[in-house]
């Protein structure tokens, strides 16, 4: 299944990659940047396997604090970084984002203290990175740098004994003492979406197709992946950018704009796919023994959901579904995704 939904993604990637209009993305994204009133977007997701499958298991919990501006000079150092990057380019529509960010991984059943061999380590990484995020044509480029730590200096145990007792009353979870190790993460990714690649306009709707390709490298995360993300809502409301999501889940900025009558709304549905060199959280640690599973080398997403905008602000939801990421995993991953999202 995973090797037919990249079949599927890279074709639809190299058919819609082709622009549709004569004046582009760039152009008239630059145009409503400086007409723009809000600069910047702040938001929180949350992706967590209560919010989806109701279950507490495999990829469990994952929170992303961002900063979108699209005024915001570019650091220095990350725009040394962009020059050594050939496919990305700095212009004016360039726009800087900063994010926090905390996951959190365990084995199917955590009421058990002792290691579960064959079954996925328990981990946590506790993380920060800058990115970039540029119109070129009509396609968007993103360049993000993350550093961040796994093992207990993450503090995966605190953080899910906290919201096990205080907020959602589950079981305690019993094996924190089998985690990782400490080691420190960076990871360089890479990615680019073409989000006018196809329109079809029903009335007073639109529907539109975003093809994307990424790459991310690292000793926490290195994979290579493509996927589509289908979005359908009223015409006057199109451009709207992506919820920010957790990676390995695709992000995004967070931009949107309110139509005039201050609400609006669009639905969305897609599927990734990535191929696997390394993750940390199955693989264990870089330097030193610690708990492993084999991992599978061909990871799929899917997932839907739909986003409502009042005023300044834009809630999104969506359920998504993780294929198994290890042999002898029992089940794919379900998860749900909130994100809050106000401009100012």
């Amino acid at each position: 299944m995973a090797k037919k939904i990249l079949f599927i993604a890279l074709a639809l990637t190299a058919l819609a990659c082709t622009p549709a209009n004569a004046q582009t993305l760039q152009d008239t994204t630059a145009a409503r940047v400086k007409q723009a009133e809000d600069k910047n977007y702040i938001s929180l997701a949350i992706e967590n396997d209560s919010l989806g499958g109701g279950t507490d298991r495999f990829y469990t919990s994952g929170v992303r604090f961002s900063w979108f501006n699209v005024n915001t000079p570019v650091p220095e150092g990350i725009d040394t970084l962009a020059d050594m990057v050939p496919t990305f380019d700095l212009n004016e529509t360039t726009s800087t984002f900063f994010s926090l960010g905390h996951n959190i991984y365990t084995p199917d059943d955590i009421k058990i203290s002792g290691p579960q061999n064959g079954d996925r380590p328990w981990a946590a990484w506790l993380y920060g990175s800058v990115g970039m995020a540029t119109f070129t044509d009509n396609h968007i480029d993103e360049l993000e740098l993350t550093l961040g730590v796994v093992g207990p200096e993450a503090l995966g145990k605190q953080a899910q004994k906290f919201i096990h007792t205080h907020i959602t009353n589950s079981p305690t979870p019993r094996g924190w003492d089998n985690q990782l190790d400490f080691e420190p993460g960076i990871i360089l990714s890479w990615q680019r979406r073409w989000p006018v690649a196809f329109n079809y306009k029903m009335g007073d709707y639109l529907l539109r197709a975003e093809p994307n390709i990424n790459l991310s490298l690292g000793n926490v995360y290195t994979y290579a992946g493509t996927g589509i993300t289908f979005v359908f809502g009223p015409y006057q409301n199109y451009f709207q950018d992506t919820p920010p999501r957790v990676r390995p889940s695709m992000p995004g900025t967070g931009f949107f704009e309110t139509p005039d009558q201050d609400w609006s709304w669009h639905a969305f549905a897609g599927f990734d796919l990535r191929a696997v060199g390394r993750n940390i959280f199955l693989d264990g640690n870089t330097f030193t023994d610690s708990p492993d599973v084999d991992k599978k080398p061909l990871v799929g997403d899917v997932s839907a959901g739909v986003a409502f905008t009042y005023d300044d602000y834009r809630l999104s939801y969506s359920i998504n579904g993780r294929s198994q990421e290890f042999d002898g995993q029992g089940a794919e991953s379900v998860f749900g995704a909130l994100t809050l999202t106000t401009r100012f």
